[in-house]
């Protein structure tokens, strides 16, 4: 017998809230959903501080929606509505601005902080959808772990992530000790995304806090364990995930992926834009589906330009990292869950060969 979100909703009523109501009369709880007796959902606190002390209360939501009957598991995500709080650390001229390296490391130190046992973030974004980043994210991953390292890839695409399908991962992360999850493993690289959590079939439909708090719990509640570096598959644009990134995490370096054409270009520069705000180190750019080379014939066909990701590089005194082509074997490859840098072909040495230049560059 599986259990519905009616049960669900029902315990979750007769679980009081402090200051009066319960967790479905205060409309707290988002999320909810049922996977084969493994249960998820959100708690929305009304501020950060406020979160902190309701850390009991999720424990208590935990145990009450693990008893019911047809529950295989539970996994309920604290978050907050608000982030705002006052450290007492804060008092007496300390603000907590700074993006060196040891930020994080002094107790209650706001700002952000590395993620223990890894020892590099490489973010892959860009300005717009559409134009590749994920399959770019997937391949470099795969790439870089033939090459030997030891890599995690972080899908933080909230919205539509994509990663579970590019890598091939059906199975759902564990929670042995209840409150960290363990990656899914495909390919040499330890994978996350939100993907993992939701129900595939219903849009996310999240405020930014929510988001950040979403981010933070994938980021340090994840047993990444030993990693030379963790790719995080940005989201398009300039919004609430990149935000909280660069908040919480200390990020070693940024690749924007655009195709060739103006409109894309454009949007491009505004990522740019924000991780010089974010003072995130740039490693280069990607121009992505620069040409398709006809399989018939071999003639080439510059679709949507050539030559602009490259000349946007040198403007801003950037390395061009890669010019990839429109392949369909690339394409196929991610709908199938099998990464075209799994193979032998040319694009998947044109995969490896970026992953040694970041490599050789000391990036990764």
């Amino acid at each position: 017998m599986s259990v519905t979100r009616e049960q669900i909703q029902s315990v979750l009523s007769r679980l009081e809230l402090p200051d009066g109501g319960n967790l479905i009369s205060r409309d707290v709880v988002r999320a909810i959903t049922v996977d084969e007796g493994k249960v998820r959902f959100v708690i929305e606190a009304a501020s950060a501080d406020q979160a902190r002390m309701m850390e009991g209360l999720r424990q208590a939501a935990e145990r009450a929606v693990g008893a019911l009957p047809g529950v295989v598991s539970v996994s309920a995500m604290l978050t907050a509505h608000s982030q705002k709080s006052e450290p007492p650390q804060l008092k007496g001229g300390g603000h907590g601005h700074s993006h060196g390296q040891g930020q994080g490391q002094g107790q209650g130190q706001q700002g952000p902080a590395r993620i223990p046992g890894v020892k590099k973030i490489l973010l892959v974004g860009s300005g717009k959808g559409g134009v590749g980043k994920s399959t770019v994210s997937a391949n470099l991953a795969v790439a870089l772990a033939k090459a030997g390292k030891k890599v995690g890839l972080l899908d933080a695409d909230i919205y539509g992530p994509s990663q579970p399908r590019m890598m091939g991962v059906t199975s759902k992360p564990q929670s042995p000790d209840g409150k960290t999850l363990e990656p899914i493993r495909a390919h040499g690289v330890s994978i996350m995304s939100m993907g993992f959590l939701i129900d595939p079939d219903r849009a996310v439909i999240w405020r930014g806090p929510m988001l950040m708090g979403a981010m933070q719990q994938m980021l340090t509640q994840v047993q990444w364990g030993d990693l030379d570096v963790l790719v995080i598959d940005l989201p398009p644009g300039t919004g609430d995930v990149q935000l909280s990134l660069g908040q919480k995490a200390v990020i070693d370096g940024a690749i924007i992926v655009s195709t060739p054409q103006d409109v894309a270009l454009l949007d491009a520069r505004k990522a740019l834009d924000m991780f010089k705000a974010m003072k995130t180190p740039m490693l280069g750019m990607i121009e992505n589906m620069s040409m398709f080379v006809c399989p018939d014939c071999g003639s080439t066909h510059e679709i949507f330009g050539h030559g602009g990701v490259k000349a946007e590089a040198e403007k801003l005194d950037l390395p061009l990292l890669a010019t990839l082509p429109i392949d369909l074997q690339t394409r196929l490859g991610g709908d199938a869950g099998l990464p075209i840098a799994t193979g032998e072909s040319a694009m998947a040495k044109a995969y490896a060969d970026l992953a040694n230049r970041l490599i050789d560059n000391g990036d990764v």
